[in-house]
């Protein structure tokens, strides 16, 4: 299985506290038991996470359903699936 079409992920976004200064690996191929963030899930598939930062520590909803357009952060795309 090398797509995320049979990988289900929670739709829900997912509330996280970010710092400043830190490297995030937000998960992209749903298959990851640690989302919204990446555990090495993905090998052997075409999906690779999207590393991101913050500018400042802040709280955030990330997506889950990987459907948003302003990945890793929820945009209510989930609302519509």
């Amino acid at each position: 299985m090398n797509n995320s079409t049979d990988i289900k992920p929670p739709f829900s976004p997912i509330e996280v506290k970010l710092e400043s200064g830190r490297d995030y690996y937000w998960c992209t191929c749903g298959r990851s038991k640690s989302q919204p963030f990446c555990d090495g899930s993905h090998k052997n598939t075409e999906f690779t996470p999207k590393k991101f930062s913050v500018s400042e520590n802040k709280t955030a909803w990330l997506c889950t359903c990987k459907k948003t357009g302003n990945a890793p952060f929820c945009d209510g795309t989930h609302l519509k699936l």
